[in-house]
């Protein structure tokens, strides 16, 4: 098995690793050097055989010695395809499963405050209005139906489930049902459960599937009071369909973290529909610090197996863009 030499740990920004991160990848490999630096056109790339981040895909191609691109994000966008291009046996792997409380625990606070209209009230401070919003709804009891039972859609399940609501999945593949699930289906299912749901809860990857999945001939099957959540990709909804629905009452509410087009235009309408809460895509990243301890430690775990030569963990589909089966 041929020696790891030299990794680059891709940094933007300042990177999401502190130094106490940056060790632990270290003491993975203590024989390699690890470069935290971002991309520059002039960087040796052709001499890293490992790389932790998301590069521009575009430099794949000059990293003649690379065996491993470890992503520190659970989607995986265009990579799937740039490394299959390759031809070279280059293993892709994601951070699936870093993200999962720290989203789920954003969701479930943007549906708390549209059910309990928290946000009209937040309107009303900064007016200095003292006004009665009328009654609210509850959790507890609430049919939810999660599009997407990763780490992210099942950490959200399981915190409904624990506010006592009923939940039920739909994924892709088939797979178990979890302990906090009263059902899980396929994708094929949507159409027949969106009629019965109180909430919607969205964390896809973006594929060729998943763009507007929530389209406006669904939003139409919803009830008037229901709740749409989205923190996987914007274009998996319908914007300008959703803008209508929530201006005519078709449905209740919409709590994005994510929006199509992304950022969200200033002039957008979107800004100033009441019913919607928006956020500019800050559910994840590196804002809870746990989510980047759980990435140093998926990263750190591939480096040490892909130097033993061992399967490695979170390795991509090339053909789904989604974490294998049989990694799950």
């Amino acid at each position: 098995m041929p020696q790891i030499k030299r990794v680059w740990v891709v940094t933007q920004n300042g990177g999401m690793f502190q130094e106490k991160e940056r060790e632990y990848l270290r003491q993975s490999l203590p024989q390699a050097q690890f470069d935290f630096i971002p991309f520059t056109a002039d960087m040796p790339l052709a001499e890293y055989d490992a790389i932790v981040g998301n590069p521009p895909a575009g430099c794949l191609a000059d990293c003649r010695s690379l065996r491993l691109l470890q992503l520190v994000s659970a989607g995986t966008a265009s990579y799937p395809q740039a490394v299959q291009a390759l031809g070279r046996g280059i293993a892709l792997t994601n951070a699936t499963g870093a993200y999962g409380p720290a989203i789920s625990e954003h969701m479930l606070g943007m549906l708390l405050m549209l059910i309990k209209k928290l946000h009209l009230y937040r309107d009303h401070m900064r007016d200095g209005l003292w006004k009665d919003e009328g009654p609210v709804v509850s959790l507890n009891g609430a049919r939810v139906l999660v599009a997407g039972m990763g780490d992210i859609g099942g950490c959200f399940g399981r915190l409904c489930a624990a506010c006592g609501a009923h939940v039920t999945g739909i994924r892709r593949t088939p797979g178990p049902c979890p302990d906090y699930a009263e059902a899980v289906y396929s994708t094929d299912r949507l159409d027949e459960l969106l009629p019965e749901a109180d909430v919607l809860a969205m964390s896809l990857p973006e594929t060729k599937e998943t763009f507007h999945l929530l389209s406006r001939e669904r939003l139409s099957r919803m009830k008037p009071t229901a709740i749409v959540l989205n923190v996987g990709r914007g274009n998996a909804i319908d914007t300008e369909a959703l803008c209508d629905a929530l201006l005519e009452g078709k449905i209740g509410g919409a709590g994005l973290d994510v929006t199509d087009p992304e950022p969200l235009p200033a002039g957008h309408r979107l800004w100033s529909v009441p019913q919607a809460l928006v956020t500019p895509h800050v559910s994840g990243g590196s804002h809870l610090y746990g989510t980047v301890e759980r990435i140093a430690e998926i990263a750190a775990g591939n480096l040490e197996r892909l130097a033993r030569g061992e399967a490695l963990h979170n390795q991509v589909d090339f053909e789904t863009g989604y974490r294998k089966p049989e990694d799950r």
